[in-house]
């Protein structure tokens, strides 16, 4: 199932565009071989969001049947929003989650993003909202492992299929925890393998075939945004792995909960 990403190539046009302003391939098959390993993958990924961001959100909701936004409702209930917190949500995209922490009452709500393209999505949804919501929302450009904000500057800290993008992710979770206040919570919803062995096969065959031809003919994408896609989650940290690293970035109560039999997974956590 669906969600984004970003980048440039080594072996590749960088930042070059073919006929329509599209990018040119980001991602070859021997990238997405190892696609977290890659040296270059913090500016793949920008460059691969960029080239999808006008159609990142149609394709969300088709390619994940619609789930996406019951995935993302979750996670606003999992944090327990509060009408006096301050929300952090990193990699925010075209802001869907960001919006729906307003929405749940949310004082604040500012949504991160390091690709400008998706954030001028964001910004023109913004504008749609009605004045109450809109006057809680901010967007902000910036890098999820060197937040632009004050120690213990917010209440909650989310990120939505974007912690596997992210060169370290180790990192980003320990600034996670530094921008936080004490008794914060963080939450991140990140694709997964299903248990059930049947459903795990179809969901790969889904991933694999035949959703990365779907998704690429509703976008016109030529930067290789969804084979990057399903060789990002296949190489991913395990969930066992996720719940320990937020362990050693120093978070305590940490859960984990799958959503629609495991394809998606709810992790939370909160600071001391």
């Amino acid at each position: 199932m669906v969600q984004a990403m970003t980048a440039p190539s080594s072996n590749m046009k960088a930042t070059q565009s073919g006929p329509g302003g599209r990018a040119d391939a980001v991602w070859t098959a021997g990238d997405l071989a190892a696609p977290h390993a890659d040296a270059a993958k913090h500016d793949k990924v920008r460059r691969m969001f960029a080239a999808i961001a006008g159609s990142y959100d149609l394709n969300n909701r088709v390619h994940s049947l619609w789930r996406d936004q019951a995935w993302r409702r979750f996670g606003v209930r999992a944090a327990g929003v509060k009408v006096t917190d301050d929300v952090l949500d990193v990699a925010c995209g075209t802001g869907d989650l960001t919006e729906a922490f307003a929405r749940a009452g949310a004082a604040s709500v500012t949504g991160l993003d390091f690709t400008q393209e998706m954030l001028d999505v964001a910004g023109r949804r913004r504008q749609r909202l009605e004045p109450a919501l809109r006057n809680r929302v901010r967007y902000v450009n910036g890098d999820a492992q060197a937040l632009p904000f004050e120690s213990a500057s917010f209440d909650v800290v989310s990120i939505a299929f974007g912690i596997r993008n992210v060169v370290n992710p180790p990192k980003a979770v320990r600034e996670f925890g530094r921008v936080l206040r004490p008794g914060g919570r963080l939450v991140i919803l990140e694709f997964g393998q299903p248990g059930f062995a049947p459903l795990r096969w179809f969901n790969g065959l889904y991933c694999k075939r035949i959703m990365p031809r779907t998704a690429t003919l509703i976008s016109g994408d030529r930067s290789g945004a969804y084979r990057y896609l399903p060789a990002s989650v296949e190489t991913f940290l395990s969930r066992p792995q996720m719940e320990q690293m937020l362990r050693d970035a120093g978070f305590t109560d940490v859960r984990s909960v799958p959503l629609t039999m495991g394809i998606c997974v709810c992790y939370a956590a909160r600071v001391a």
